[in-house]
């Protein structure tokens, strides 16, 4: 099942890709989003809903971030063994980790935006897990049991000011885009070993694949889970493959008027137009 988030007449909604159409599983089912039926427990009862639930066309709504306002967002850093090597990083030994602010992501089909104090504005594509099940230090062997299922971050970064402060580089307002689908976890059973391509103008720039992390996805949960409990609808991005603009020479960045993908296997595509702060 394909969740999403969407907007239609100024109104927030969420429910099943079915076609060309949203099953709209708020109507049908009451819950107010996708994390508020993660929290309920009710991921069933939703699917059992797509059926008879109302349909609205694709083509008269816009996507939102697909999870709302997620509890938790959480970026791995340097998961990737040749992404550590383009950085000339040391490879770590834990996970690296920060947090990313929830008015730091857009939806798909919306414009990201460069702000105007850089130019520097990278692409990072990444598969991002999504809790569905609660639960402070979790045993690697039951974390996927923990996983509500995949979807797919473009964590925009502002590389001058992340050199200075990461926090910084990774949170200005409207930089990242994040969906457009919650592919739920029965339909992926394998999550380490999906191909992951970021294309810029229809030119690939990123070709990975997750069977490369340097953590696998069990190791992150235990361990995020370790120092903060996890909730329904935290959200664990597992950082970006080779091939960023930053680790080129010479370096390549997102401009206004890009267009910029990210498309990772059995997910879909995530697709974002650059434009500049005003």
């Amino acid at each position: 099942m394909k969740l999403l988030t969407f907007e239609r007449g100024g109104t927030a909604g969420w429910g099943a890709l079915a076609g060309e159409a949203v099953a709209d599983l708020g109507a049908a089912t009451g819950y107010a989003g996708i994390v508020d039926a993660l929290r309920a427990g009710a991921p069933g009862e939703a699917a059992a809903a797509v059926d008879e639930a109302p349909r609205v066309p694709l083509s008269e709504i816009a996507f939102l971030p697909v999870l709302g306002p997620p509890a938790k967002l959480i970026c791995i850093g340097l998961n990737y063994m040749v992404h550590v090597r383009e950085m000339n990083r040391k490879v770590p030994t834990v996970p690296s980790l920060f947090l990313k602010y929830h008015d730091a992501t857009v939806g798909h089909g919306r414009d990201i935006v460069r702000p105007r104090v850089s130019e520097a504005f990278d692409f990072e594509g990444e598969l991002a897990v999504v809790i569905g099940r609660a639960g402070r230090y979790i045993a690697e062997e039951d974390a996927l049991g923990h996983v509500a299922g995949y979807t797919i971050l473009n964590d925009g970064s502002i590389r001058d000011w992340q050199e200075e402060n990461v926090s910084a580089g990774k949170n200005f307002p409207r930089t990242s885009g994040f969906g457009p689908y919650l592919v739920t976890a029965d339909e992926i059973p394998d999550p380490h070993a999906l191909a992951v391509r970021t294309r810029l103008n229809g030119e690939t720039v990123q070709d990975g694949n997750t069977a490369d992390f340097i953590f696998r996805i069990p190791r992150l949960i235990a361990y995020v889970s370790g120092f903060t409990p996890l909730a329904p609808g935290d959200v664990i991005s597992t950082g970006t493959p080779h091939g960023v603009g930053h680790g080129r020479t010479p370096r390549l960045y997102m401009r206004p008027g890009d267009t910029i993908e990210v498309e990772i296997e059995r997910i879909g595509t995530l697709a974002n137009r650059v434009v500049q702060e005003s």
